[in-house]
Formats: C-alpha cells, sequence, structure tokens
C-alpha cells in the first residue's frame, strides 16, 4: 500500500461535447461539476512502480455553476494554457501550473454550449451559445467579435487545423455549417444530412482530400444539395475532409472542395458483453468521434452503450471496424460515452481517455486497443466510509449517486481498484456497516428508508428489509439479538442482528436471515424493561460497544442513553449536548490500557466534541439511571457541527473528525490537544475513516462528491481554521452551485436529511432544466433526454391539467359494494330476492344480512334506504368531506338535523345557509345568527356582520364590528341603516376618535369629531402636533364653526411657533385672522422692529431673511418709527384705537424672567412691555408708561442680558428719564416708587459701562471687577463680566487700545462727572436694608438645605456601610457646613444650631414685613454692588468720587454687608 495521497474526484459532467481534453507531455482534465479536475498522466506522474501511471494532481476552482466546456491550447510554449466555459455566463482562461484565471469574459448572454481553441490561431478561443451566437475572442489583445449565423441551438464547434479562419459548427437540428470568421461570419458550405443532434465535429488530421481513396461520384449515398451560391474553387475550401456524428445514429465523412458528404457510417448494434447494467434501460445515445493525428485512413467513435469503434475508412463499403478491447471482458465502459481526448504521454506512447455515463474515465492505448487503467469518479455526496474488518483494506463508500462503491485500498496492480454496486439501491446512499465477522457480508442504508444486504463477492442483487424508515437510514449497526428474536432456539437465531436507525426517530432490528420478516421496534423492549410511561425521544445514532453488552443511543435533544443487554436496561443518561447527536463512537478493545475501551466520542449539531469514561457507570450497574452532565474530555476548535467521529485502531485515544467546517481534525483526547487538520475538500465534510493498516492514513468524504485519502504527518495546520480562513471555506464553498431548496416538513433533521438541500447539485452533470434529480441513480432514470427542454413526461402533465377533474362519488361505499367479486353480487341479489317476496315475517338470519349488506337499502325500504345514508354519511365524515354528508341528509329531507349538525361542529356554509329558509322562517334566523358565531370564531368579523344585517339585526351588527375595532365598517353600517340623530353613531365617532388621536393619527380623529358635531374638540385635536401649520388649520377650523376665542388662542400659539423660526411675514398672517389679536400684531411688530434694529448693530447671532416690507426703514428715533409704522401697516390712529389695543394686551401676563429663558422668548415678554409703554404714552397715560418700561428693564435685568437692557435704554430713554419726570405731573404722586426703580436702573447701566470704559485703559483692574463680582447668583450682572454673552463680547470686552491720547481721558472724566453725581440716587437706605433681609433669608435657606442633604448622605452612609453613630455624622456635617470653600481660614465660624438658625430666619423675615409695599412691589439695583462698583471707580481714578460719596458708601457696605456674599469685599474697603 502506497503511501501516497490519493483522490476519488467528482464524475465527469455529462452531455457536453467537448469537457475534457489532453496535451502532449501528458496533462488531461476534466470537468466535473463547477470545477475542472487536472490528471497527470505517464512517467511524471510519480505513481508507485507497478501501479497505473497517472495522478490526480488539482482542481480549477472559480466557476459558480456547472463548466459545460474545457478545451487546451495546444500550441507548444502554451500547454500550461486551458479555457473553461460555464453555465455561470464566463469564459475562463487559466494556467494550470498556477491553477489561476488569467483572464475571463463574459460576452454571452445565453447559456454556452460549445467551446474550442483554435489549434491554428495561439491566442483564439472560439464558443457558441443556446441561441446560436458564435464569440471568437483574442486574449493577447483583449478583443473580441461576435458573429450570428442560424437562430439554432449550437451543440459543438470545432476550428480547422488547417486553416485558421474555417469553423465548423454542429446545430441541435443536425445542421452543419463551416464559417469564414476573417469575413464576418460568411457561411462557406452548409452541410445538410443528419437529422438529429450534431454530438462531435472532427477534422481530418490532414489537409487536401488524398488521403481516402473515395471514390466519390461512385460511393455517396447524397444528391449533391446545392448551397444557393457558386463556390469559388479556392485552396481554402478545396482541401479537407470533416467527419460528423449525430444521435441519428450516423457517422457521416464530407469533402470539404465539395460540400457534401462522401460517406456515412452507421452505428451496429452490438451485444452487450457483461455490462454491469439493467438490460431493460432504453439508453439515449452520444456520438463523439476522434481522428487520429498518425492514422487519417482510421476513425474512433462511441456506440450505444459504452463501446468504442475503430472505423477502417479504406473499406467504407464494407462497414469494416474494430472493437476496443475485444479480448477481455469488462474493460469497457458500461453506459454511453461522451468524449474522447488524445493524449501522447513523455514516452511517447499514443493513448486516448474516454469518459462516460457510467462515471469512470478510462485509459486505452492506441497501439493494442486495450483499456491501460480506470479512474473512477463520484456522482453525489460520499455519505458514509466504511472499512471492512474481515477483508483489510477494503473501503466501503456510501454515495449520492445511488451506488455503493467498494475500494480495495491494498490492491498492489492498481491504486483505483474500486468496484461499483447499483442494484436494488435506488436512491442516496447514507449509512453502510460491514458484518464483524462474515466476509463480503456489506449492510446499506438510503436516503428513501430502505434497509438492505449486499453479499460483495457475488453478483446477486441485494436482499432487502421488508420493513422500511420512514425517512433516511441515518446510521446502521450490527449487534447481539435482542427480544423477540434473541428467544428463539439455538439453530433459529443469528448470531448478530441489525439495527438501523431512520430519520424519523425509530431504531428498528432486523433479522440478517429472514430480512422479509418483520423488523422490531427497539423502543418496545426499552419501554417494558424499563417501566417507561411517557414518550420517549427520538433517536438519531445508535452505537454497539465492541463487546457487545453496552448499547448507545443518541437522541434529537442531545441526550444520550446508555442501555445493557440482554433486555435494554437503561444505566445511565449522558446530558451534554444540546443540539441533535450525528455520531457515537466508542474506542477499540485492543489498546495497551483496556480501561480505555469505556471511552465513548460523541459529535451533535454543535461544534464541540465530548469524549466520555463510561468504566465505573458500566462496572457498578446501578439500579437506577445515572445522570451525566461532566465529560471527561472536551475536544473544541471546529466551528461548525460535527457529522462523524473515528477513533484510530492503531494509537490509544487518537481520535479523528469530520465537520460542516469544510475540514477534518486529529485529536489526542486524552490531552485535548488537536494535533493536524486536513482542509484539502472544498465543502462540509460528511464522513471520516481511519486507515485500518496505515497509521498515517486517513479517508475522508463531503458533500463535494471526492473521497480523499490523505496522510496525518503532511498537513501543514494542527487545529480547525477561525475567522477569516474558515470564512474564506464558507466562501469556496458558495462558489459551489446553488441548489434549489426543496422543501421539507421537518427542519430538526440529522446531517444527510439537512443534506439533501444540497443534493440539488449532485447532478452536476446534467443542465438545470433537464432530466433526473442525481445523475446516475438508478439507472433506469439517468439518462433521459437530458438535453431537451421538451420533455414527453411535460407534455403529458399538460394534458392531465386539461383534463377535467372528475367529480367526487356521493356514494362511494354503495358503489364499490356493486363492483365486487360475481359471486358476491350473485348473493346480492339471492338476499334481496328473499327480502322482497318472502310473506311472512324476515327470519333472523335475512335481517342479519340486510343488516351487513347495507346498499341493498337502495332496492328495498325507506328505514333501510336511511341506514345506507347514515353509513355513507359516516363515510364522508370520517374521510373529511362534510360537505357531502350535508347533501346526502338535504336528499334525505332533513335540513334543521343537517344545520344542528354543521352549527355544532362548525361546519355551516353560504351554501347551507342560504338553503335554511326552505325549513322555515325561524330556523332560518337561528341558522344565520349561528353562522355569524361561527364567522366570529374564524376572525370573520365583517363577514358575519353582514350576515347579521341579512336577519336586520342593524344593532348586534354594528356592535360586533365596533367591538372588533372595525370602526370604519361599523360607522358605514349605522350611518346606512340608522337614524341620523340615533347616539349610536356619535359614539362610534367619538371611540374612533379617541382611539385615532391616541395612535397620534390626528387629521382623521377631527374628522370624526366633525362627524359627531363636536367641532371644539377637532379643533384641539388638530392643534395637539404643534407644528405651525397644523395649528394653523386648527385656527382656522374652529373660526369658522365659531369658537372665536379657541380660534384666537390656536392663531396666537401658531404665529409664536413661526416666530421661533423667525418667520415674521407668516406670523403677521396667522394673527391677521382675528380682531382680537390686534394687540398681540403690535407686539410682534415691535419685536420685528427691534430683532432688526439689533441684527444690524451685530448684537443678534440668528439673522432672519423674511421681515415685512415694513420693517426695512431705518431713519429716526425708535419710538418714533415703531407708531409710524402702526400708523400706515395697522391704521392705528385715534386715541380709542390705541386704548382698544391696551386693553387688550393689558390682560396677559408672563412670569418673570430667569437666567434660563430663551431668549427669543425673553425678546417677546420684553417687547409686550415695551408695546404697553408705547401705548400708554399715546394715550397719555404715564404711571403706565413708566411702569411698563420698568418691568421690561427688570426682565432684561433678571435674565442676566444687561445688553438688552442698555438697548432698551437707548431706544426708549434716549434722553434720560427727565422728560417722563416732566410729563407725569405731581412729583410726589403715588407712582415714584417705580420711577425711581426705573432712574435707579437707568443710571445702574450708565455707571457699568462707565467703569468698563476705565477697566479697557488699565487691564489690571479688571483683575478687581471679576473679584468684586463673585457674588450670588441674585446679582445677574455678574454673568455679563464673567461669562459675558456673544453679543457682549464683541463690544464690551475688546482689549485695551494702546495709544489712546491722555486727554481724551479727562474729558471723559468731565463729562462723567454730572452721571457720578447723580449715582446719589442709587445710595437708597431702605433697599439696602430690604435686600440685606432678603440675602440673609436666602443664605440661611441655603444653609438648611444643605444641613438636610448631609443629613440624608450620612443616612445612606451609615446603612451601606457600619460606619459612625448618629452623632458623629452630625458633627460632620455641621464642620463642612462652618467651613465653606469661599471663606478664607480665619473667617471660619462655629457651627450653627438649628434654633439658631430658625432665629435668624424669623428676624429677617419679620424685618422685610415692616417695609412698605411700594418699597417691595418695585425692584431696585442692589445697592452694595453699586457701593462697589464707584469706591473701585475711585480707587481707579482718585478724584472722580467725591469724598461724601466715597464716606456714604463704605457705610451702607458696613451697615449692610454682614452676609457672606459681601463680607470680604466690605473687609478690603473698609480697612
Amino acid at each position: 500500500m502506497g503511501q501516497d495521497p490519493r483522490t476519488l474526484p467528482p464524475s465527469p459532467n455529462w452531455y457536453c461535447a467537448r469537457c475534457s481534453d489532453a496535451v502532449p507531455g501528458g496533462l488531461f482534465g476534466f470537468a466535473a461539476r463547477t470545477s475542472v479536475f487536472l490528471v497527470r498522466v505517464g512517467p511524471s506522474a510519480g505513481a508507485i512502480p507497478g501501479t497505473p501511471p497517472f495522478r490526480v494532481i488539482g482542481e480549477l476552482v472559480g466557476h459558480t455553476e456547472r463548466v459545460s466546456g474545457f478545451t487546451f491550447s495546444h500550441h507548444p510554449g502554451q500547454y500550461n494554457l486551458c479555457a473553461t466555459s460555464s453555465d455561470d455566463g464566463t469564459v475562463k482562461i487559466w494556467d494550470v501550473e498556477t491553477k489561476a484565471v488569467v483572464t475571463e469574459h463574459a460576452l454571452h448572454q445565453h447559456t454556452i454550449s460549445a467551446l474550442h481553441w483554435s489549434p491554428q490561431v495561439k491566442d483564439l478561443i472560439v464558443s457558441g451559445d443556446e441561441k446560436g451566437v458564435v464569440f471568437c475572442y483574442w486574449l493577447n489583445r483583449n478583443d473580441s467579435q461576435h458573429h450570428f449565423i442560424e437562430p439554432r441551438t449550437i451543440f459543438c464547434l470545432t476550428c480547422s487545423p488547417h486553416h485558421e479562419d474555417l469553423v465548423a459548427i454542429g446545430y441541435k437540428d443536425g445542421i452543419v455549417v463551416i464559417i469564414d470568421i476573417s469575413k464576418k461570419g460568411e457561411v462557406i458550405h452548409r452541410l445538410r444530412g443528419h437529422d438529429d443532434e450534431i454530438h462531435s465535429i472532427a477534422w481530418c488530421p490532414l489537409p487536401g482530400e488524398d488521403c481516402l481513396s473515395i471514390n466519390q461520384e461512385e460511393n455517396s449515398e447524397e444528391p449533391e444539395i446545392p448551397n444557393g451560391k457558386v463556390i469559388e474553387q479556392t485552396p481554402v475550401t478545396k482541401g479537407c475532409y470533416l467527419a460528423t456524428g449525430s444521435k441519428d445514429q450516423t457517422i457521416r465523412i464530407w469533402s470539404c472542395s465539395r460540400g457534401r458528404g462522401v460517406m456515412i457510417l452507421k452505428l451496429p448494434f452490438l451485444k452487450r458483453r457483461g455490462g454491469g447494467i439493467d438490460p431493460t434501460v432504453k439508453e439515449r445515445l452520444w456520438l463523439t468521434l476522434h481522428w487520429p493525428k498518425d492514422q487519417p485512413t482510421q476513425l474512433v467513435s462511441s456506440c450505444f452503450g459504452g463501446e468504442l469503434l475503430l472505423w477502417d475508412l479504406t473499406q467504407s463499403w464494407r462497414r469494416k471496424y474494430t472493437l476496443f478491447s475485444a479480448s477481455s471482458e469488462g474493460q469497457n465502459h458500461s453506459r454511453i460515452v461522451f468524449n474522447l481526448c488524445p493524449l501522447q504521454t513523455e514516452d511517447d506512447k499514443q493513448l486516448l481517455l474516454s469518459t462516460s455515463m457510467d462515471r469512470d474515465v478510462k485509459c486505452w492505448d492506441m497501439a493494442t486497443l486495450e483499456c491501460c487503467w480506470t479512474l473512477p469518479s463520484l456522482g453525489g455526496f460520499a455519505y458514509k466510509l466504511a472499512f471492512s474488518p474481515v477483508d483489510m483494506g477494503c473501503l466501503a463508500i456510501g454515495v449520492g449517486d445511488g451506488m455503493i462503491r467498494v475500494w480495495n485500498t491494498l490492491s498492489i496492480k492498481n491504486n483505483y481498484d474500486v468496484k461499483n454496486f447499483w442494484q436494488g439501491v435506488k436512491s442516496k446512499v447514507t449509512a453502510l456497516c460491514w458484518h464483524p465477522a462474515k466476509e463480503g457480508c456489506l449492510a446499506f442504508g438510503t436516503d428513501d428508508g430502505k434497509v438492505g444486504l449486499y453479499d460483495t463477492y457475488s453478483n446477486k442483487p441485494p436482499q432487502i428489509s421488508s420493513t422500511y424508515h420512514k425517512k433516511t437510514v441515518y446510521t446502521l449497526a450490527w449487534g447481539p439479538p435482542l427480544p423477540p428474536i434473541s428467544l428463539g432456539g439455538e439453530g433459529d437465531r443469528p448470531s448478530l442482528t441489525l439495527y438501523s436507525c431512520g430519520g424519523e426517530g425509530i431504531v428498528l432490528q432486523h433479522n440478517p436471515w429472514k430480512l422479509g420478516g418483520e423488523a422490531y421496534d427497539i423502543n418496545k423492549l426499552i419501554r417494558d424493561t424499563n417501566s417507561i410511561k411517557y414518550k420517549l425521544p427520538v433517536h438519531t445514532e445508535i452505537s454497539w460497544k465492541a463487546d457487545g453488552k453496552i448499547m448507545a443511543l443518541g437522541n434529537e435533544d442531545g441526550s444520550i442513553e446508555i442501555f445493557q443487554v440482554p433486555n435494554l436496561k437503561l444505566i445511565c443518561t449522558i446530558q451534554q449536548h444540546h443540539k441533535l447527536v450525528n455520531t457515537i463512537s466508542w474506542h477499540h478493545e485492543h489498546g495497551s490500557q483496556p480501561e480505555l475501551s469505556y471511552l465513548m466520542a460523541s459529535g451533535s449539531n454543535n461544534a464541540v466534541i465530548y469524549v466520555h469514561n463510561l468504566k465505573t457507570v458500566i462496572e457498578s450497574n446501578p439500579e437506577t439511571p445515572v445522570t451525566i452532565t461532566e465529560p471527561y474530555r472536551t475536544l473544541s476548535g471546529h466551528t461548525a457541527k460535527i457529522t462523524s467521529v473515528a477513533w484510530s485502531p492503531h494509537h490509544d485515544g487518537r481520535l479523528v473528525s469530520a465537520s460542516y467546517d469544510g475540514t477534518a481534525q486529529v485529536w489526542d483526547t486524552l490531552r485535548e490537544e488537536p494535533l493536524c487538520n486536513f482542509r484539502g475538500h472544498r465543502g462540509r465534510l460528511l464522513c471520516v475513516a481511519w486507515s485500518p493498516l496505515d497509521p498515517d492514513c486517513i479517508y475522508s468524504g463531503a458533500d463535494d462528491f471526492c473521497v480523499y485519502k490523505w496522510l496525518t504527518s503532511m498537513q501543514e495546520h494542527s487545529r480547525p481554521p477561525q475567522g477569516k480562513k474558515s470564512i474564506e471555506l464558507e466562501k469556496k464553498r458558495l462558489s459551489q452551485p446553488k441548489p434549489k431548496p426543496k422543501k421539507k416538513k421537518k427542519p430538526t433533521l440529522r446531517a444527510p436529511v439537512k443534506q439533501e438541500v444540497y443534493d440539488g447539485n449532485e447532478d452536476e452533470s446534467i443542465r438545470e432544466s433537464s432530466g433526473p434529480v442525481e445523475n446516475g441513480v438508478s439507472d433506469q432514470e439517468g439518462e433521459e433526454e437530458a438535453r431537451e427542454p421538451e420533455f414527453p413526461s411535460g407534455v403529458a402533465s399538460v394534458e392531465s391539467l386539461t383534463k377535467k377533474r372528475k367529480a367526487r362519488s356521493m356514494l362511494p361505499l354503495t358503489t364499490s359494494l356493486d363492483h365486487r367479486s360475481k359471486e358476491e353480487l350473485h348473493q346480492d341479489c339471492l338476499v334481496l330476492a328473499t327480502a322482497k317476496h318472502s310473506k311472512a315475517e324476515l327470519n333472523k338470519e335475512v335481517s342479519a344480512d340486510l343488516e351487513e349488506r347495507f346498499h341493498l337499502g337502495l332496492f328495498t325500504d325507506r328505514g333501510a334506504l336511511y341506514r345506507m345514508i347514515e353509513v355513507e354519511g359516516k363515510g364522508h365524515l370520517e374521510n373529511g368531506h362534510p360537505e357531502l354528508f350535508h347533501q346526502l341528509m338535504l336528499w334525505k329531507g332533513d335540513l334543521k338535523g343537517v344545520l344542528q349538525t354543521a352549527a355544532e361542529r362548525g361546519e355551516l356554509t353560504d351554501s347551507l345557509v342560504a338553503m335554511a329558509p326552505v325549513a322555515g322562517y325561524h330556523v332560518w334566523l337561528w341558522a344565520v345568527e349561528a353562522f355569524a358565531k361561527q364567522l366570529c370564531f374564524q376572525d370573520q368579523y365583517v363577514k358575519a356582520a353582514s350576515h347579521l344585517l341579512s336577519i336586520h339585526k342593524v344593532y348586534e351588527a354594528v356592535e360586533l364590528l365596533k367591538s372588533n375595532h372595525f370602526y370604519r365598517e361599523a360607522i358605514a353600517v349605522a350611518k346606512a341603516r340608522l337614524r341620523p340623530e340615533d347616539p349610536i353613531l356619535k359614539d362610534l365617532y367619538l371611540t374612533w376618535g379617541a382611539i385615532l388621536e391616541k395612535d397620534g393619527h390626528y387629521a382623521v380623529a377631527a374628522k370624526c369629531y366633525l362627524g359627531a358635531a363636536c367641532a371644539y374638540d377637532a379643533a384641539k385635536v388638530l392643534s395637539k402636533k404643534g407644528d405651525a401649520a397644523s395649528l394653523k388649520t386648527a385656527a382656522e377650523l374652529a373660526s369658522i364653526v365659531g369658537e372665536n376665542e379657541l380660534s384666537s388662542s390656536l392663531a396666537l400659539r401658531g404665529a409664536q411657533e413661526l416666530l421661533l423660526a423667525r418667520n415674521w411675514v407668516g406670523a403677521q398672517e396667522a394673527l391677521k385672522l382675528h380682531e382680537s389679536l390686534k394687540g398681540q400684531r403690535l407686539v410682534f411688530c415691535l419685536l420685528e422692529l427691534l430683532s432688526k434694529h439689533l441684527e444690524e448693530r451685530q448684537l443678534l447671532e440668528a439673522k432672519s431673511s423674511s421681515y415685512n416690507t415694513w420693517a426695512t426703514g431705518t431713519a429716526g428715533p425708535f419710538v418714533e418709527r415703531v407708531t409710524a409704522v402702526w400708523k400706515s401697516a395697522f391704521s392705528l390712529e385715534s386715541p380709542e384705537q390705541y386704548q382698544a389695543a391696551l386693553q387688550q394686551l393689558q390682560s396677559i401676563k408672563y412670569p418673570s424672567a430667569t437666567n434660563n429663558t430663551p431668549s427669543k422668548q425673553l425678546l417677546l415678554h420684553i417687547c409686550h412691555d415695551l408695546t404697553l409703554a408705547v401705548l400708554s404714552q399715546q394715550v397719555a397715560s404715564w404711571d403706565a408708561a413708566v411702569e411698563a418700561l420698568l418691568r421690561a428693564v427688570v426682565r432684561s435685568y433678571d435674565s442676566g442680558n444687561f445688553t438688552i437692557m442698555q438697548e432698551v435704554h437707548s431706544a426708549f430713554l434716549p434722553e434720560g428719564c427727565d422728560h417722563l419726570k416732566h410729563k407725569r405731573g405731581e412729583p410726589q404722586s403715588l407712582i415714584t416708587p417705580a420711577f425711581k426703580s426705573l432712574e435707579a436702573f437707568f443710571i445702574y447701566g450708565h455707571l457699568y459701562e462707565f467703569w468698563w470704559s476705565l477697566s479697557r485703559h488699565c487691564p489690571k483692574s479688571s483683575v478687581w471687577v471679576r473679584a468684586a463680582h463673585r457674588r450670588t447668583a441674585s446679582v445677574e450682572q455678574s454673568q455679563q463680566i464673567n461669562n459675558a454673552t456673544p453679543e457682549e463680547t464683541d463690544s464690551g470686552d475688546s482689549q485695551p487700545e494702546p495709544n489712546r491720547p491722555p486727554e481724551l481721558d479727562v474729558r471723559l472724566t468731565e463729562e462723567s462727572k454730572q452721571m457720578l453725581i447723580t449715582c446719589k440716587e442709587l445710595f437708597s437706605e431702605k433697599h439696602a436694608s430690604l435686600q440685606n433681609s432678603q440675602r440673609t433669608v436666602a443664605e440661611v435657606q441655603e444653609t438648611l438645605a444643605e444641613m438636610i442633604r448631609q443629613h440624608q448622605k450620612s443616612q445612606v452612609c451609615k446603612s451601606t456601610t457600619n460606619g459612625p453613630d448618629k452623632n458623629e455624622s452630625e458633627q460632620a456635617a455641621e464642620q463642612s457646613l462652618s467651613s465653606p470653600q469661599n471663606e478664607c481660614k480665619e473667617e471660619k465660624n462655629q457651627p450653627l444650631s438649628l434654633p439658631e438658625l430658625t432665629k435668624r430666619l424669623t428676624e429677617a423675615n419679620e424685618k422685610i414685613a415692616k417695609f412698605p409695599e411700594s418699597v417691595k412691589i418695585w425692584p431696585f439695583p442692589d445697592v452694595l454692588e453699586c457701593c462697589l462698583i464707584l469706591l473701585h471707580i475711585g480707587s481707579q481714578c482718585p478724584g472722580s468720587v467725591t469724598q461724601d460719596m466715597q464716606q456714604q458708601a463704605q457705610q451702607l457696605l458696613q451697615k449692610y454687608g454682614n452676609t457672606k456674599v459681601y463680607k470680604r469685599y466690605c473687609e478690603t474697603f473698609c480697612t
């Protein structure tokens, strides 16, 4: 046995004119499925001396569908190039040395059917397709040309070996044409004579027509067929013969110079010799030719049954031929031959290689016409491998092509000594098992559930078990007989019986001596022995321990059960796998350590392999079953399901596994170590077996139709590929053709069944459109007209469809009883006669006869007829035809009974209910209601409602529709059938509206509310979305229905939405709807003008494009511009109109501003106040004007927006507050506090601006500025200094200008003196006192809040850890309070107690209460803050602030600066 790897490749593809080829030097290639296999032939193959000189050396992988053509380049120097064509539409050019694609083209639009590399032009490849299009492709210049000669299917084409432009093409209908590709595909000859497919075209190897001494005039059996034009006798057309082989059973030799046939050879019908084939098969013919180069007077052809003939063309009149391999029996092919390729080896032997439907590649010596060697191949998945335990080295292979191969791997003379067994198989072979002791006894199981026994040493057909599995046979195993077979006597029972496990989950025990008898389901024995009441698991695998005492069953749920003979007592259950168990294997018994025989390896649909050691369990023989959940060893590494495991018979604890990840893995199980990984397959592995003789050698089979023999020592990888590599393998597998998936009932089945999905491909060799599913399943079906789309069977099926289906019989039982034997019918007549004519009472015997022969009721009385109808009716119900039962009852006249029965069984139909009125009005009403209930059970609510309407149950119908959420239908019915004022209708609208509203369908909900006359709700629901368009529509709707108040509020909301988008024009349009919104229009107008003003001064970031036309003018004071626009755009002139607008706006109150108020909202609120101020001025209500202006200023102050505050001052108080003082009249009136506040804010703003102007020239002072403003959040101006808004950073905080002349400072100071004097107004004692009390309250509240927080925190800490006790945590809280971060160390106070804090709070609140309301109502700038700023200015510009004022400021600070915020600043200035 040679230490060399071997391959059993997939079968060469069938029905292709040229899908194998060979080149001198000994390289042969054949197309198999989607790839090309390369075989080295001759001395260079490196075969072991004494064995046939050939070796499978590789594969060209790249096509995604069947390869239909293969041709080598026959030009010296480029024998390494070849071309392939495929059903995937591409032609690829390959380099066989690198096995890579050089280039490819996809020019063909249709299936490519012929291909040839020109023997004359080095780089020309010609291909043709099924629609008749020919492409010439020049490789070197990547150029192509297309010819469309005839609209017929091309079957083969061959380029001339003598002239570079001539190509001969054979068509499906028997026409042969010769074209000149240099003349745009001009037809040189059209050769007519064949009347069926052209399978092969061979040019004579010698040019000229002298090689054959044919007297053309006499021997031509054909009249010359004119071509329609005179052909010039050029040297081109003169000289050459052409041979064509056709399905019409003839070979014709044509003369090119004459353009006509000169010889016809008709195939002989040979007596089949030793063909291992079913004689009843009517095989289609394939006639392929080879014209030997060195023997131009001879021609090789194939024949009917796979024989090859060598024709002698010198004696054509005698039809003389020689048969290949005439002397030796059984050497020729047993089925039709597809391709013949000549090959000259390195030692100059002339060989011929042939591929055939019998799946063999044979090599013939042309000198002796004998077969040198045979390469067998596989036409399906390799499902199972099994080595014979008796006949060493005999490997059985179960294949998906319906044949068992038995490979004698030890044959010295022949590496591939393979026998085929096909008789009685007729389906995919999925399981095999050799008898442990009997030579040549091989059990097999198939995809269709068959179990059989072959004697491989005889030619007898197999014995088949009479008990079939319902699904695929998964596993076969020989084991000791169990009851009931084991209960026979010594001579009556076999020593071993055969166990089979099938896809339906049953394990059967077959008696090999009586396969015709019944096989026993072992579940019965398991149930009885172990008294099991529950449902047994679905079995998927069986394995016997080598000593025959223990049986393991693997199950679909992943469990493995261990049973003990003789009665299958359950001793153990292994709960390890969680998915279906695919394979179980027991360790052999002849290892160095006997205890290893208790190891059991198992694999499942998960990728992990578990090994269990069952020694203790088996030896302890437990009373009750043990459950094992821990494995002895775990082998992880595969990335997909495990299909097969096998122990090495040569080692201890060495295991090989096969997986769907495309690899086989060898493990050292005792060390849980991966040893080597085989990656040679291109598909998912299905089986693996260790050679019984060579410790280094393993065989594996896969769904790539290959069996590989490989050596563990030659593998470069040690573990399965992870990540990218396995993805590449997946890609490789995906490049195999995609099968059309079969429909399966149960997806959770085991490997072979799951592989059915793939088995669509097992038929690689046949086109998709054709023939049987497996290209060699059963020899009867293998050769249907695979190449022809129009099958006779197809026609038949069309005819059968057009025939009308025969109606089902109403009285089938009676009819069948009238078709019995003649004796029975005679007896019927006698019984009937006796019954009809006996005068007296019928005796018991006759009555019993009549009872039994119920069909005689047709001929006796009505009672008997009723009995007959009853029996027939029961039959119909049992067979699931209630409608026929109902018809019988109607015949009987029992309509009411029919209806009741049908109602009880839920089988009422439209036709039955339609007949119900015949039984009376009340029966009809009852039937309709029952049918409606039945329809409701079947969820046909609308139909049920329609039936209720037919009996005028309108309310019930509406309620039924409503309760099942068919609101649209319910409203339609109610509207059509009820009074308009019926409350049901309104209820429907409201219910549906509410549901639509909840689901967010607001527009439809609004329609519902309008339908229910709830217009207010309609408008509300429309506005729910809240976008401008919805609000506008809602406002218009409310306006139409007279809800003016709602309409105006919605219009305002809509306008505000548009305002956020800065769409001024849209906002004004929205407000136009209502007169009541006139005031708001004025506010929006002022806002628009102010925004434009701010935008121009670059104080607003957001730009707006859609201003109204009146907003463009910029001349004049701001207030005058506002009133001018109001007059022109809104016709606001008279005091009455101003008064009306004022009243509208005064009713609207906005909340006060905070730091977080959005700027757009803030601007709107300020503009509202400013509008009130302008309107008040217009009606001379000065007090109101002052209040409104103050509110606007305070809003900007509260929100911390200093810029806006200053803009309001400059726009509305350009000259200060004096003009307001004059207009107001009496200075001592009640409004004074408000005016004072306004004036104070005005001065406060100017004070800050003056201070900042100083800071520009004295950058250091900015530190003081910042220090002075670390205050509470109530002083919002700190925001302006520390966190200046974007608008101010441009204006307020620019860099100091270095070259400013000093005299300007003096002038500024002069101007500012007046302003600094007016600052006295800010030193309000009562306001300082009030603000101090308010700060105290705020501070105490903050301290209390902090104490509560600390207390809570300490409680949490205490609950989570064993922390300090309560007093400690309180102390900690007080300590943390006593040292706030912003105080200096020396300022630390003693901790404050709670009573102290409460006392402080009460005192402060009492103080606040004492202040007059007029002081409390109107806000005032922070007095202490103003004092600090003045002192800063005094320190920066000495002399600018009077001594008197500085003193006053310091006094106020000392008096009221006792809160934390001001304490340290006071100390700074007052010490």
